[in-house]
């Protein structure tokens, strides 16, 4: 197990998280079928051209998911009882079919669970860039993980 328990984390505790992933048409395909979205700009290519992007678009939900994805063995992996939302989520910038992703996150702020003594809760800031290290994708999430056993 490689996430921490509530009691591990500080405010302001940074992590960058492997591996990096480099993004495939296959990703953006599945995850457009899987989700049943038929939006153009992200699976037909000749609509995509004539776009102000000039190409297809990864569909943004894959970039989130991956973001997500990507944070939980160095988290939560094992330490967590559940996810209490997803807040602020933005995409500054558009993600494009052969993309290489990294996440990093950021611990912005704990606080002592009222109903359940043995958690507590975590809030993190995701964030995904790109190979030019521009940001993609951002996002709050709040997190109740258990506490070391003593």
């Amino acid at each position: 197990m490689s996430g921490r328990f509530f009691d591990e984390w500080q405010i302001g505790d940074r992590l960058e998280h492997q591996p990096h992933r480099t993004v495939t048409e296959a990703d953006n395909l599945l995850i457009s079928t899987l989700t049943h979205n038929p939006q153009p700009l992200h699976l037909d290519s000749e609509y995509a051209a004539t776009t102000e992007f000039g190409r297809i678009v990864v569909n943004g939900t894959f970039t989130f998911a991956l973001m997500v994805g990507l944070s939980v063995g160095d988290t939560t992996l094992g330490t967590l009882v559940a996810n209490l939302g997803y807040d602020k989520v933005r995409m500054p910038k558009p993600v494009f079919i052969g993309d290489t992703l990294r996440a990093e996150t950021e611990v912005i702020a704990l606080k002592e669970s009222k109903s359940r003594p043995d958690a507590g809760i975590v809030s993190f800031e995701h964030r995904m860039l790109n190979q030019r290290h521009e940001l993609v994708c951002v996002c709050e999430r709040t997190a109740l993980l258990q506490r070391r056993r003593a």
